[in-house]
């Protein structure tokens, strides 16, 4: 069970067996779709490593950053979706390297009974979330565009553990819900505020940030 390395100090030996058992180990490349909009949710994620990036669509293909689900994290999307027996709502899509462990969501009820560890992961990951999603309403409604990227900047650099963030403007304002040129004069100018420093498709973060 060294692949549950980073679940042992959360769920209790049986569980952890149940786990290795039943589970899939799945592996994902940097930008490979895991789940879409509309999809059927067949298994749980467990993830092992890497970063899973958990987005909202809309109807023109817009998209909305909800979340990240880095290692020892679940998704509490996915969760819900099993819980309530729906499609997905989200598009959750890799980062970098990811791998995680796949477990088929017919065990989900049954481990919110069996064991205590599980329901008070199932509960707090759908806490976290939900407060997550509280914060980045706030910020929509209530921050300014300058403050809103420089906290998107922030959380990425968090979820990839790296000051080096591979991202195109265009791709972060799509993510921001804003056009390319706003992002490119926000990024100039926290450059010559000496906050990051500007390349091709990449951004690195300095300390002052």
């Amino acid at each position: 069970m060294n692949q549950l390395i980073h679940f042992n100090q959360i769920f209790e030996t049986g569980l952890l067996e149940e786990i290795n058992a039943h589970s899939e180990k799945i592996e994902i490349q940097e930008g490979e779709l895991i789940l879409d909009t509309g999809q059927l949710v067949r298994s749980i994620p467990l993830v092992l490593s890497g970063t899973i990036k958990v987005s909202r669509i809309d109807d023109q293909g817009n998209e909305l950053l909800l979340y990240y689900v880095s290692a020892s994290e679940s998704c509490a999307m996915t969760f819900t979706c099993c819980m309530q027996q729906h499609p997905s709502e989200v598009r959750a899509v890799a980062e970098d390297h990811v791998v995680f462990l796949a477990i088929p969501i017919h065990l989900m009820d049954q481990w919110l009974v069996k064991y205590p560890t599980w329901k008070s992961f199932v509960m707090k990951t759908i806490r976290n979330r939900f407060n997550e999603l509280l914060r980045s309403i706030d910020q929509i409604a209530f921050t300014k565009l300058d403050e809103r990227l420089i906290h998107y900047l922030k959380d990425k650099s968090k979820a990839t553990s790296s000051s080096l963030i591979n991202l195109s403007h265009e791709q972060i304002a799509q993510e921001l819900a804003t056009s390319r040129v706003v992002v490119s004069r926000l990024l100039k100018k926290l450059e010559n505020d000496n906050k990051l420093l500007l390349y091709r498709h990449q951004i690195k973060l300095l300390s002052t940030m």
